[in-house]
C-alpha cells in the first residue's frame, strides 16, 4: 500500500501506531516545487519522533492561498514526490485553507512548522498544547523557497 493515503485510511494507521506507542509528528504545507529547504525541514521534523505525517494542501487550497497560477505541480504529483522522501511516512491531502480539521484527526505528539511562523501563531498549536503535546518550529534554509525558484526561472527563461 502506498504512503499517500486518504484521511480515513490515515486514521486507521494512526490507531495502530498509537497501540505501538509511536510518537507522531505532523507538519503541513503546499510543497509546490520541492526544494532542498523542504527536504532538510522534513528530515529534521522526522527526527523529532517515530512517524512523520505530512498534510498536503489540495490544488484548490493552494490556489486560494498562493494565487491562480499556483500550484505549479498537481497535488497527485506533489504527494508522490513527498512520499518518496525517506523522512516522510505518510502524506494525506486536505482541501481546507488551514489544517485545523486534519490536526484534530491526527492528534500529533508534535506539531511542526517552519520558523517563519511564530510558535504562538501556528494553526492548531493551542489544540495540540491542550492535550499536553508539543508545538515546535524548524529554522528555514536561507534563500531556498519555491518563490525564489519561480523568480529564477522567469528571469532566465521569460514568462
Amino acid at each position: 500500500m502506498g504512503r499517500v493515503v486518504t484521511q480515513t485510511r490515515l486514521k486507521k494507521i494512526l490507531a495502530e501506531l498509537r497501540q505501538k506507542r509511536k510518537k507522531v509528528v505532523f507538519t503541513n504545507g503546499c510543497f509546490d516545487l520541492l526544494h532542498v529547504g523542504h527536504v532538510k525541514y522534513l528530515a529534521k521534523a522526522k527526527r523529532m519522533g517515530d512517524v512523520l505525517v505530512v498534510g498536503l494542501n489540495s490544488d484548490s487550497s493552494v490556489r486560494r492561498l498562493k494565487g491562480k497560477e499556483r500550484p505549479i505541480l498537481a497535488q497527485k504529483d506533489r504527494g508522490e514526490i513527498l512520499a518518496a522522501l525517506e523522512s516522510v511516512d505518510y502524506v494525506t491531502i486536505f482541501k481546507e485553507d488551514t489544517p485545523i480539521k486534519l490536526i484534530g484527526l491526527v492528534r500529533p505528539d508534535i506539531l511542526v512548522k517552519g520558523a517563519d511562523y511564530g510558535a504562538d501563531n501556528i494553526v492548531g498549536g493551542d489544540f495540540v498544547r491542550s492535550y499536553g503535546c508539543k508545538v515546535s518550529t524548524i529554522p528555514l534554509v536561507k534563500g531556498k523557497s519555491t518563490k525564489n525558484i519561480i523568480a529564477s526561472v522567469i528571469r532566465r527563461y521569460g514568462k
